[in-house]
């Protein structure tokens, strides 16, 4: 292969790059813990923007058992980003044809 064609190849990639963590960032994706009484939702780039707990959920005799319900479903939400985003960079990764890095 040669240089410049690489070189239109990588720039090509970065800008497909680019465009996908935009996209990443504007999309949404949830994790639930306790049966769905705790929900994070978080973007597509790992930010929290959101957590809801249903009335149930609350019990103030329990407050370690809500605590663990909201960790398990952030970290859920996380997986789930993280999933998100390695799965839409690979569809960019994977059109290269660069040794190394297809």
């Amino acid at each position: 292969m040669n240089m410049m064609k690489m070189m239109r190849e990588v720039q090509q990639a970065q800008s497909k790059l680019k465009k996908v963590q935009e996209e990443l960032a504007a999309r949404e994706v949830e994790g639930q813990a306790g049966g769905g009484v705790v929900k994070v939702v978080v973007h597509g780039d790992g930010n929290i923007v959101g957590i809801s707990i249903a009335p149930e959920a609350v019990d103030p005799s329990d407050i370690g058992l809500l605590e663990d319900l909201i960790l398990s479903a952030a970290r859920s939400a996380q997986e789930s980003a993280q999933k998100l985003m390695a799965d839409e960079m690979g569809k960019v990764a994977g059109g290269l044809n660069i040794p190394g890095l297809g």
